[in-house]
């Protein structure tokens, strides 16, 4: 039996980034190519053809070594204008972004690229307007909606198990160490405002698009931002100072009632379940929410407490939780996002996590910023599509 396969050229700028290395390239496109491509029937396959583009010729160089990819250049333009490459990816730091996928969109790429998809809200709406006008297709990152465990919760809301729900309260984050004397995990530029840096333009982002997709759209924010850690060491070992916020406290109102609370903080140390748990409250039961797992308890197997702190809890209260089983198999969430563009690319099918949902989450964080200044509520204001 024949096969038909559809190669897909794919420009991939940024990607020497820990970021764009581990998720994009290793876990997503090039365990694509390993698995034989996107699976469309016994006889039809999506093969991606990557090319990698960066500002360092040796980092291209090993990266496209440790990939087993042939193609590499520092010549951006030249990569745009050869028509063999019909998809441009982009994984740079967020201030370098809007340039090259506007120029992108200029030279009739389809667009994908990592969150957030610009520097400020103005120009995430423009860059939808123009792949809009231009005819290209688009998506923006947003990986976490393809975790087990955010998609366990979502079986959960469709199912039913929560009945009304209340409330969201969400905590993410790790400590960050600052190389005094242990090495950071965590790029330097995440830390200074003048690079793109900061915690409420990282994260905001995500809590966006998750709250909008799991539990309803956001109306309206307040928030609280806090460089909690002053000084750091860079990549080379010197100290700087640290202008972006490298935490965030907000709460959001969502539509039909539901309160939302997040923590972002890579100043936090983790006593919790995972790096990310969210914790769903309902009329009819709770579920709780890391990376992968889920444990739920529903109002039949609520216990009762009683305040009383002059003895020891009598409940054990991590002891009345179900733990969710896998009752199906996950893929890397990267890998899945890419794996539906590509599909949408070739095929047409749908894919509605695009500029325009790219917009929309860097809006949330430049109003949570402004409700930091400004120490009030705002209201969210729809963007047209």
């Amino acid at each position: 039996m024949s096969v038909t396969t559809h190669r897909v050229g794919i420009i991939m700028n940024g990607v020497t980034g820990r970021m764009g290395t581990n998720q994009h390239l290793m876990r997503s496109i090039v365990a694509i190519i390993k698995q034989g491509g996107v699976q469309l029937s016994p006889s039809e396959v999506i093969m991606p053809d990557p090319v990698l583009v960066g500002r360092n010729p040796a980092k291209l160089e090993k990266l496209a070594e440790l990939a087993g990819v042939s193609k590499v250049t520092t010549d951006l333009d030249a990569a745009l204008a050869d028509p063999d490459n019909t998809v441009y990816f982009d994984a740079q730091t967020t201030l370098r972004r809007y340039e090259a996928v506007k120029k992108a969109i200029e030279a009739g790429k389809h667009i994908y690229c990592e969150k957030p998809s610009s520097h400020s809200a103005e120009t995430a709406y423009e860059l939808y307007q123009l792949a809009k006008k231009a005819g290209v297709k688009h998506g923006v990152v947003q990986d976490k909606l393809w975790l087990p465990g955010l998609m366990k919760l979502q079986t959960l809301r469709e199912t039913g198990f929560f009945g009304e729900i209340l409330s969201v309260r969400g905590e993410f984050g790790y400590w960050v160490f600052a190389g005094d004397p242990v090495a950071p995990q965590r790029p330097s530029w995440n830390y200074r405002k003048e690079d793109g840096g900061g915690i409420i333009i990282d994260m905001l982002c995500h809590w966006r698009y998750v709250l909008d997709n799991l539990f309803g759209e956001v109306k309206a924010l307040t928030c609280l931002g806090a460089t909690h850690i002053k000084r750091r060491r860079d990549e080379q070992g010197r100290w700087f100072d640290c202008t972006a916020d490298d935490a965030a406290y907000a709460t959001f109102q969502l539509e039909g009632g539901i309160v939302a609370h997040m923590n972002s903080s890579w100043c936090v140390r983790v006593r919790r379940d995972d790096l990310l748990v969210l914790q769903v409250d309902g009329a009819r039961g709770t579920a709780v929410a890391g990376l992968r797992d889920c444990w739920i308890q529903p109002y039949g197997a609520t216990p009762r407490p009683v305040w009383n702190p002059d003895i020891e809890s009598p409940i054990n209260y991590f002891d009345d939780w179900q733990k969710l089983p896998n009752q199906q198999s996950y893929d890397n969430a990267f890998k899945a996002e890419w794996e539906l563009f590509l599909r949408h690319v070739v095929k047409d099918e749908p894919f509605r996590w695009n500029l325009l949902e790219g917009a929309k989450g860097v809006q949330m964080a430049e109003l949570g910023m402004k409700s930091w200044r400004e120490r009030r509520w705002v209201e969210v204001p729809p963007l047209e599509p």
